[in-house]
């Protein structure tokens, strides 16, 4: 077994989620879901078939990432995968729904921050073991970064 680490290519504007699933439906649901949540979310949607033809599935609504996640999904080329990438729409409106699709196994990272992903490759293929998601604590928050992180929040509506 071999184990490597893929970086998660995106623009830095640019929202993934990536996850397990099971099923080829997967894809047809996910996009139903996206569109139905955030009215013109822009997003692009690939998904790694793991038996048959063994091919990336893909949808969207914006070609430059539905582009994006094929080619992220072509480098990550674990079986069952899943892999949305979203622009002008943030993982919080959609990880519920996205979590209640039937063939939705697990999420492993939902970040605008850069990504890598684990990878451990064996015959015939490959396993997503975990994510890298950004970069390691610095230090601990104290007052003043308590205050910020609470205006943060109000102020792009996520508190009252």
């Amino acid at each position: 077994m071999e184990l490597k680490t893929i970086a998660v290519q995106k623009p830095d504007d640019v929202n993934v989620i990536l996850g397990q699933t099971h099923f080829i439906k997967t894809v047809e649901d996910i996009h139903e879901l996206l569109i139905t949540s955030i009215p013109g979310i822009k997003f692009g949607l690939a998904f790694c078939e793991a038996s048959g033809p063994c091919l990336v599935r893909h949808s969207g609504t914006d070609p430059e990432l539905e582009i994006l996640a094929i080619q992220n999904a072509l480098q990550i080329g674990a079986g069952h995968s899943f892999i949305i990438l979203l622009r002008n729409a943030y993982p919080i409106n959609i990880l519920n729904g996205l979590k209640q699709i039937q063939e939705v196994c697990s999420i492993y990272c939902a970040t605008a921050n850069p990504v890598k992903v684990v990878i451990a490759e064996d015959e015939p293929g490959r396993g997503i073991l975990g994510v890298i998601d950004g970069e390691k604590p610095k230090g601990v928050e104290g007052e003043t970064e308590i205050k910020e992180r609470k205006e943060f929040l109000r102020k792009i509506g996520y508190k009252g």
